[in-house]
């Protein structure tokens, strides 16, 4: 396939991009660096601008889109909750009107959203049919969706990842390690909130297999079929880690911290499930949260 990918510089991007090159695929990478740019491999767009070349998408086999400043980066701020809305409904905008502007569109666009589309539900299991819920990052990813599914209106297929949080080299796990290596790791709040979560070969292993599974559009929960719950998940990091995992971070001390975020990113529960994933006939490469994390620190 002929596919252009939006953020491989990114956490996910970073992995994705030689996935789809071992397998033959013919990869153009959007970047916003024009030092960067290599003839027919690096193009250079600006999605904060919206500038970018409609003949770079037209007659894509696919468009992938991982664009978004990392929703962790800062304390959410009025303009910081403003910069993170612009940099993920501007990059995906932009590849929309793009995609509006070819003689013939991609066939298909893999957007990334999020599994805080869902809110804080408790016990509540969420697939891709349960109704968005309520708070920033729900808005955030109900809106960033809404500017994807624009592109189904000119014949693409369009697949909305909702991701949950990615266990690889890097992102959430790197925060979290410094303080488990010490012995200082443990549950957040109650511990008794549902995380969802998911390897990062699963990632690679799923955008792999929805690019092949023509009659699969809409929302994809990207999150393993073996959910945990907060205490579950900081028991299991001391373990690989040969550490004790049992001090607790208590909500209030996670609330001065980190404001409004420590609700939405670690004391909501969202006990999502891949129904998509598995309906569709995907197997898991790293289904369980052990070897998932062994993984990610070999």
């Amino acid at each position: 396939m002929r596919i252009v990918l939006a953020g491989a510089g990114g956490f996910i991007g970073r992995w994705l991009r030689p996935e789809l090159e071992s397998q033959g695929h013919q990869l153009v990478r959007l970047v916003r660096d024009p030092t960067a740019v290599v003839p027919r491999r690096c193009l250079l767009w600006d999605p904060a601008s919206g500038r970018l070349d409609p003949a770079i998408l037209d007659g894509a086999d696919a468009v992938i889109g991982l664009g978004g400043r990392n929703i962790a980066a800062a304390r959410w701020t009025s303009d910081e909750r403003t910069a993170l809305t612009r940099s993920r409904l501007g990059a995906t905008r932009t590849l929309v009107e793009g995609m509006r502007s070819c003689s013939h569109p991609p066939r298909t666009f893999l957007n990334a959203s999020a599994t805080g589309f869902y809110g804080s539900r408790g016990d509540e299991e969420l697939d891709e049919n349960a109704p968005p819920g309520e708070g920033f990052l729900a808005e955030l990813a109900r809106s960033w969706e809404e500017a994807a599914l624009e592109a189904a209106a000119l014949g693409v297929r369009v697949l909305l990842l909702r991701l949950g949080m990615v266990v690889g080299r890097g992102g959430a796990l790197a925060r979290m390690l410094p303080a488990f290596r010490l012995g200082l790791g443990g549950p957040v709040g109650s511990g008794r909130q549902w995380w969802p979560w998911i390897a990062m070969e699963d990632v690679l292993g799923a955008v792999m297999h929805l690019l092949g599974a023509t009659d699969v559009s809409g929302p994809v929960n990207l999150v393993s079929p073996c959910a945990v719950r907060c205490r579950e998940f900081a028991r299991t990091l001391g373990a690989v880690l040969g550490r004790p995992s049992f001090l607790p971070l208590p909500a209030p001390i996670a609330r001065l911290l980190l404001g409004p975020m420590a609700d939405e990113l670690l004391l909501s529960s969202q006990k999502v499930i891949p129904g998509v994933l598995e309906s569709s006939g995907y197997t898991f490469r790293l289904p369980g949260l052990p070897a998932a994390l062994r993984a990610a620190m070999d």
